[in-house]
């Protein structure tokens, strides 16, 4: 059929305008565009309390902070935003800001952090409230349109935080009265302010401190004369020191509720499993579930460690039978968990197969501790120390510089004076872990073999470098081969 001319000349002139409306639109970025929408829009903050008491057992909850989106005028300009959050006093003069730039009208702020804030950067005290202000300010990608704000006036009311941290003492406990090495118990990841200690326990009394500081005038957390079920909260040492008794030795699992001052003892039976193997490519058994490398019972007949190079891949813990890999395991809450997560599952079967996942920036050394009776592990890097006489760091326990690492090598290149020297894995407290030392006392630095020992229990060699040998050293250790060479 033929076309009018006419008709052929409107569609390409409208085919033209098209392609031009079109990129007019693309050269708008999407804020703009956007942004149009919001000409009319009067900004304005709302918090989720105006006045509020916080809690600790409000650690799951948010704070909240909304506002709405502002007026750009009509120019189509793009709109960000940022939030500050001051005493009244202040005038903003030293407000925490949170700046969020565009398309972000909301705000959640975890109340232990808030909590944290408000004790810390506007010296709150405990119970008393504290007369607040929130500002939002908006600004605009067209300059000819003037910031605006919306101010909030609020009252919060901080609370003392509980205890991070649960230690056992007392003659009933592993380590007796020594409070420097007291039992920690382990805070659970779901709810910490509840923390639980299974294990051995001997006839004796215990009762809970918040650190292993050496003074027994901190805070104790001890027995309610009224209710053995429930504690009491004696600050600096303050109030009546009644404590538990364990009358019969054996096993034990002690849950503690620091919120709700309650206590439950359970004697235990056997740990459900005695043995664990580690079976993945990132581990040294690779994906061998017929003889994969075992983890160590510690004396806590509930707590496993394992401690190897980590490769590239993924990992998890079987606790059955060997050779069944729909069996029994311990496996994390996610699949591809990272290793700082400390959640962990018991289970069986092939339907729920999570595993660990290394990373290339994540490879190497660990030590991995898993509490089977609280479902809790810790996957630590490994470092190691020199520490001596002959050594820069001396017999600083405490605040010890780490040898340079490699994967599984530890490496020292400095000086060495006169004088005696071992390694250690940690850098705590005394007896707290594992020492690498010499087989035999005053070892020449030119015998270089070794041996471990374990919080204390051993012989203390170490090894001796003579006023002739002093002078610049490398020291190289590989934790996989268990070699080390002293030049």
């Amino acid at each position: 059929m033929k076309k009018n001319k006419n008709y052929i000349v409107w569609t390409r002139c409208a085919i033209v305008f098209l392609l031009f409306l079109s990129a007019a639109l693309s050269s708008c970025s999407n804020d703009d565009l956007q942004a149009k929408n919001f000409s009319a829009d009067v900004l304005k903050l709302t918090l989720s309390s105006t006045d509020m008491v916080l809690d600790q057992s409000m650690f799951q909850q948010k704070f909240s902070f909304k506002w709405s989106t502002g007026d750009n005028k009509g120019t189509g300009a793009s709109i960000s935003y940022k939030l500050e959050i001051d005493k009244k006093e202040n005038n903003f003069a030293n407000a925490v800001e949170y700046d969020f730039g565009k398309n972000r009208y909301d705000f959640d702020i975890n109340v232990a952090t808030l909590n944290s804030i408000l004790l810390t950067t506007f010296n709150g005290e405990a119970g008393k409230a504290i007369a607040l202000q929130a500002r939002i300010t908006a600004t605009f990608g067209d300059k000819g349109v003037a910031p605006q704000t919306s101010v909030v006036d609020f009252n919060l009311t901080p609370y003392k935080p509980l205890s991070t941290e649960l230690f056992m003492v007392g003659d009933a406990s592993p380590n007796g009265w020594d409070i420097t090495k007291a039992s920690a118990l382990t805070a659970q990841t779901a709810n910490p302010v509840v923390f639980v200690y299974s294990g051995q326990l001997s006839k004796g009394k215990f009762k809970f401190a918040v650190n292993t500081d050496s003074c027994f005038c901190q805070d104790f957390y001890t027995k309610d004369g009224a209710d053995a079920g429930k504690l009491v909260y004696n600050s600096g040492g303050s109030g009546s020191d009644l404590q538990w008794e364990i009358t019969k030795a054996g096993l034990y699992k002690i849950t503690v509720n620091i919120l709700k001052l309650t206590i439950v003892i359970e004697e235990q039976s056997s740990p459900a499993f005695t043995q664990l193997w580690i079976v993945g490519d990132a581990s040294p058994s690779g994906w061998n579930i017929d003889t994969p490398e075992a983890f160590t019972v510690t004396d806590n007949p509930f707590i496993f460690t394992y401690e190897a190079t980590l490769i590239p891949g993924n990992f998890k813990i079987l606790a059955g039978a060997k050779g069944n890999w729909c069996g029994e395991w311990f496996r994390p809450l996610v699949n591809n968990q990272v290793l700082t997560e400390t959640g962990v599952a018991q289970n069986s079967g092939c339907d729920v197969d999570n595993s660990w996942q290394v990373t290339t920036q994540t490879a190497g050394r660990y030590k991995i501790t898993l509490d089977i009776s609280t479902n809790v592990i810790k996957i630590t890097p490994v470092e190691v120390y020199l520490i001596g006489s002959a050594t820069p760091n001396g017999w600083n326990m405490g605040s010890l510089l780490p040898m340079t690492k490699n994967g599984s090598v530890y490496t020292y290149s400095g000086p060495l004076t006169a004088g005696e020297f071992k390694f250690t894995k940690y850098n705590t407290n005394w007896c707290e872990g594992t020492e690498i030392t010499a087989v035999s006392a005053n070892q020449a630095i030119t015998n270089t073999n070794f041996t471990i020992r374990d919080k204390c229990d051993g012989d203390d060699n170490k090894w001796v470098v003579s006023a002739a040998q002093a002078g610049n050293h490398t020291i190289t250790l590989d934790l996989s081969t268990n070699v080390l060479t002293i030049n």
